[in-house]
């Protein structure tokens, strides 16, 4: 078994390039991941996308469900708006 010739200028620069270029990657991977601006629109979008998807598939389902979130938070408001007064008037 040969051993390469590390004394070699052309190998050595190679080595160097392909070192320069996977470090490169790996600082361009790190910085996508630390960007966390960029990743919460990436994120967002992803999230708007399914939903415009998903009332696309079934708009019915997509409205009621929304009617009924809306008459949820409407009776929880209610509820606690009566509970306050209840306890104003003791």
């Amino acid at each position: 078994m040969t051993t390469p010739d590390t004394n070699d200028p052309d190998q050595i620069k190679a080595e160097i390039d392909a070192t320069r270029e996977q470090l490169a990657r790996t600082v361009d991977e790190l910085s996508a991941r630390l960007d966390v601006p960029a990743r919460a629109k990436e994120s967002a979008a992803r999230a708007k996308d399914t939903a415009v998807e998903t009332y696309r598939e079934s708009p019915p389902l997509v409205i009621g469900g929304a009617v009924a979130l809306v008459g949820l938070v409407v009776g929880l408001v209610i509820v606690r708006r009566k509970r306050a007064t209840r306890r104003r008037k003791r």
